[in-house]
């Protein structure tokens, strides 16, 4: 396989949907699993479907696994498995390795071999589950560092109507805002009313807030939860 693909190994449903996501997004994906019946039914999707066993590493070879810039290990209900996969790999010189991790101490053990990203697919799936239960108006949260999170909020009531500058957001709610996204009703081609998004990448001091928009923020946990309010 050529350079700048990615090889997904494991075709459960978090890797299933993983490589006809980024296929969709245009890119080359090869798809391994040992499973005749999915490799089939996913073969459609992707640039390439194979069936092979994870813990071959001639199989692994003979399949482009070793000329992948970027590989998915999704065998996550199998953790011996999932460490024979990610050292065969390694040893491969894969640049970019991502490891779907079944619990803690699986996360640990991909950690210790030096995978460069662990996910954990049904904690975040919680996490993210909770988080919208307890702060339904967070719309998105990525978090930057320890003490910096960068989040999309509605714009609280308080604001509507005032410039940024003097809704004095910054003293306030202890928050930057580094974006607005804003809905605007427009007539379509076909005469119909309809909604367009516009996005502010650079909101000054003097730009309005509006009703329902959408604010991107950068700040602490507490902060964001102050402006949720």
């Amino acid at each position: 396989m050529k350079k700048n693909q990615f090889a997904v190994i494991g075709l459960g449903t978090f890797g299933y949907s993983v490589a006809v996501e980024l296929a969709k997004k245009g890119i080359q994906v090869l798809a391994v699993d040992n499973n005749n019946e999915t490799v089939n039914r996913i073969s459609q999707f992707v640039t390439q479907a194979l069936i092979a066993d994870a813990t071959d590493e001639k199989a692994m070879e003979d399949a482009g696994v070793a000329d992948c810039d970027s590989v998915i290990i999704s065998i996550g209900g199998n953790i011996e498995t999932s460490i024979l996969a990610i050292l065969i790999v390694k040893e491969f010189g894969v640049k970019n390795v991502i490891v779907k991790s079944s619990s803690r101490w699986h996360s640990k053990v991909a950690a210790k071999l030096g995978v460069d990203t662990v996910v954990y697919p049904e904690f975040e799936m919680a996490k993210k589950l909770v988080d919208n239960i307890v702060m339904p108006n967070i719309l998105e949260q990525i978090e930057l560092s320890k003490d910096y999170n960068l989040v999309e909020v509605v714009a609280p009531k308080e604001i509507w109507g005032k410039t940024i500058k003097n809704s004095n957001i910054r003293n306030n709610y202890g928050v930057n805002i580094i974006a607005i996204r804003k809905h605007v009703p427009i007539i379509n081609d076909d005469g119909q009313s309809d909604i367009k998004e516009e996005i502010n990448m650079m909101p000054g001091s003097d730009d309005e807030i509006g009703r329902n928009d959408i604010l991107v923020v950068i700040g602490s946990e507490k902060s964001v939860a102050k402006l949720r309010g």
